[in-house]
């Protein structure tokens, strides 16, 4: 195996500056290379170099000049124009091949751009495999417990989020028992809990704690848990607080729990519980 370092290859959010912190405080060579227009400020501060998102021969000629052990894909990027997509692809695969790839949906572009690095020999892993402390273990669990309509509301939300794999949906929805409150879409978590808060404000005219409901943060069925795992924090728990929901569940193993410590105590300090739950469908990819 290479000895060369390893190489971040870092989009929006606060889990490539977790991962690229614990690289380093353990001691880890590290090279990061940001995407202009997504990597936070933080982590463009410390890049190691700054590239446009559909620069391919830029993107491939530093790792070519880095030769990393591994290359990870980390943060979240808005997918470009079909055209966009297909003029940058097109440089480096054949055109036919791309378009079939990118009407797939998000899913296969991320496993294109995969496919992409490892024909040209590099490894690529998940981040939970450089940093698996970040991820949420079957034991995480907050001072709050849920209750029978939790429960209840959590597995239908997971047979929801199983049926709904085969569609490139997103990873999360809110359920009131067995109610679908909001389904996440290519918006993102967050937005998607303030929807629901949105809705109730409409429904009642004020916000009510009682209101309840559960988050569900889960892996689709099938999917590469080196790209786009589910990803908590305490924002996750913040933005669940205000719509007035009565938990948060993910799945264990295969979601991000960013400043995990922070997290749980957001969860206590509001009134949220916070559990961690198998998924049945991804028994296989963890084992």
């Amino acid at each position: 195996m290479s000895q060369g370092p390893i190489a971040i290859l870092a989009g929006a959010g606060q889990l490539p500056i977790q991962l690229l912190s614990h690289l380093e405080r353990t001691g880890q060579d590290v090279r990061v290379l940001a995407f202009r227009g997504f990597a936070e400020a933080e982590l463009q501060r410390r890049a190691h170099a700054t590239v446009d998102l559909l620069d391919l021969k830029t993107i491939m000629s530093t790792l070519e000049g880095w030769r990393p052990q591994a290359v990870s894909l980390v943060g979240a990027v808005r997918r470009p124009g079909f055209s966009a997509l297909l003029s940058a692809y097109s440089l480096l695969r054949n055109m036919h091949e791309v378009k079939e790839v990118i009407a797939r949906g998000d899913d296969q572009v991320l496993r294109g751009a995969v496919m992409l690095l490892e024909e040209r020999g590099h490894r690529v892993v998940g981040a939970h495999e450089l940093a698996p402390d970040l991820v949420a273990s079957r034991m995480l669990t907050g001072a709050r417990q849920p209750g029978a309509d939790d429960h209840e509301a959590t597995a239908f939300g997971l047979e929801l989020l199983a049926s709904l794999s085969d569609f490139d949906i997103g990873q999360g929805a809110v359920v009131d028992r067995r109610h679908v409150l909001a389904i996440e879409g290519p918006e993102g978590t967050d937005r998607m809990i303030r929807r629901v808060r949105h809705l109730r404000q409409a429904w009642f005219g004020f916000r009510r704690r009682e209101e309840g409901g559960v988050l569900i943060k889960a892996a689709k069925r099938g999917q590469d848990l080196r790209v786009d795992m589910p990803t908590i924090g305490p924002r996750t728990v913040r933005e669940a607080a205000k719509a007035g929901l009565a938990g948060i569940a993910v799945g264990a193993g295969s979601t991000f729990v960013l400043e995990q410590e922070e997290t749980l105590r957001a969860a206590d300090r509001l009134g949220l519980f916070l559990i961690a739950v198998d998924l049945p469908w991804m028994e296989k990819s963890l084992g």
